[in-house]
């Protein structure tokens, strides 16, 4: 980290302000040179002229340095905060760059905020998810995170489970008539309460994840039941094709829509029937794929047509989803209604007609969403994150036996991978190689 690094902060351009961005020992000394020796002072905005290496204006700006260890990365930072576009921005960073600066690589400025201890991983990778959040909920999870309640969450963890360790190491001393008879109860007490919390978690972010990463809906049904038209009517243009022909769809279409505050891709799917056509077959393949991994299913019915076979298949599928929110759009209702309502009893009911509206269904989507979205649970917010707790879960539910049956090496060892596996979430030990990968998938400035 002995370079001092530069890159344009701000998206890419017209606008009203452009940020360029230098962290090193040498910030103060490079950026000199463009304001020609002018005095900053610390944590101040100063209004001055910028010149390039010619010593041509480019523009008047506010540069502001940060003395190290008080910034971002805990080194020194000036930023130049110019006024907005391509040109003026791009000359500032060539002139820097001409000055001894190196182009920072994506995530760069963050992967040293955590080398230099001023933040975990698990804020790192908060930046990033914010940059990209896909809803007001999400983007909330995402503050969270950055004040560090998750590295507290995991923290808490890691304490109880060094403790048990800490007895495990001290009881291996002893000999067995000497531990407290009530001491192994305790210890499993403690390692119950850590299991919940950590399965908690999991199962919460699991449940929640599109806050993040945006939520999937897919809509499914037999042919000609409306699927495409309630696309069409979502999206307010002709997106999908329309025709009384069956299979018109043959793969799923995907699009992405605003419903409240969140961020939902829509994916229409190919009607559910056994098809003969191998190409339509791997449609409706894909189809019964999305319905089980979408996080809501809108299974739509003719509700002008009695139920037949290949409608109690689509009935079926959505009766055995799990996690899935399921809303049944009983479609057609300007026409005579002709369909048996016992079957969807248990299920969200709405009746439309897609030629005329959709908003009802709208609505239910938006309800469920807000549903998910409004709680305090506390979340994982990456995959990685996700599998690091479950491999701390495997480790705790190994040290189960062991301790049960007093074998106290066996149960530490399985404890300490527990702990090794959570330390993966805000510090990992294993730093080069993990590091680099992660914060290459930054975006460029940050």
């Amino acid at each position: 980290m002995s370079k001092t690094i530069v890159a344009i902060a701000t998206a890419s351009g017209v606008g009203s302000i452009a940020i360029v961005r230098v962290s090193g020992a040498d910030s103060l000394k490079i950026s000199s040179n463009l304001i020609k020796n002018r005095k900053l002072k610390n944590r101040y905005a100063t209004l001055t002229s910028i010149y390039n290496k010619d010593g041509d204006l480019i523009d008047k700006a506010i540069v502001i340095y940060f003395k190290a260890p008080h910034s971002f990365t805990g080194e020194d930072i000036v930023e130049f905060q110019c006024h907005g576009g391509i040109v003026i921005a791009q000359e500032i960073l060539d002139t820097l760059l001409h000055f001894g600066a190196v182009l920072a690589k994506p995530g760069e400025y963050t992967q040293r905020a955590f080398l230099n201890g001023k933040i975990d991983l698990s804020e790192a990778e908060a930046i990033a998810k914010m940059i990209e959040s896909k809803s007001v909920d999400g983007a909330k999870v995402l503050a969270r995170q950055l004040r560090g309640e998750l590295r507290e969450f995991i923290e808490q963890a890691r304490a109880s489970l060094i403790g048990l360790m800490a007895h495990s190491e001290v009881m291996i001393d002893y000999a067995e008539e000497d531990i407290p008879q009530d001491l192994a109860k305790q210890l499993a007490d403690t390692l119950e309460r850590v299991r919940l919390n950590l399965e908690n978690i999991v199962k919460s972010s699991i449940r929640r994840k599109g806050l993040i990463e945006g939520f999937w809906l897919a809509i499914v049904g037999k042919p000609n039941v409306g699927k495409s038209s309630i696309l069409n009517k979502m999206l307010n243009y002709e997106r999908a094709i329309v025709s009384d022909i069956a299979g018109t769809t043959r793969d799923t279409i995907e699009e992405q829509i605003k419903i409240g505050s969140h961020i939902v891709r829509v994916a229409d799917t190919a009607g559910i029937r056994d098809a003969s056509d191998i190409i339509e077959k791997i449609g409706v393949e894909r189809s019964i794929k999305w319905l089980e991994e979408s996080d809501i299913v809108v299974a739509v019915f003719d509700a002008s047509n009695p139920l037949d076979d290949e409608d109690l298949k689509v009935l079926d599928l959505i009766k055995n989803t799990k996690e899935t929110k399921v809303i049944v759009v009983l479609n057609k209702i300007d026409k005579a209604q002709n369909i048996d309502f016992n079957y969807f009893k248990n299920f969200i009911t709405v009746k439309i007609s897609a030629k005329e509206s959709v908003e009802a269904l709208i609505k239910e989507i938006e309800t469920i969403l807000n549903t998910i979205s409004k709680t305090d649970e506390l979340m994982l917010i990456s995959s990685r994150q996700i599998e690091s707790v479950k491999k701390a879960l495997a480790e705790i539910e190994n040290a189960k036996e062991p301790l049960k049956n007093m074998e106290l090496e066996f149960f530490s060892y399985h404890i300490n991978s527990a702990i090794d596996a959570l330390n993966e979430i805000t510090r990992p030990y294993r730093h080069e190689e993990l590091l680099d990968k992660m914060f290459s998938e930054f975006c460029l400035g940050k």
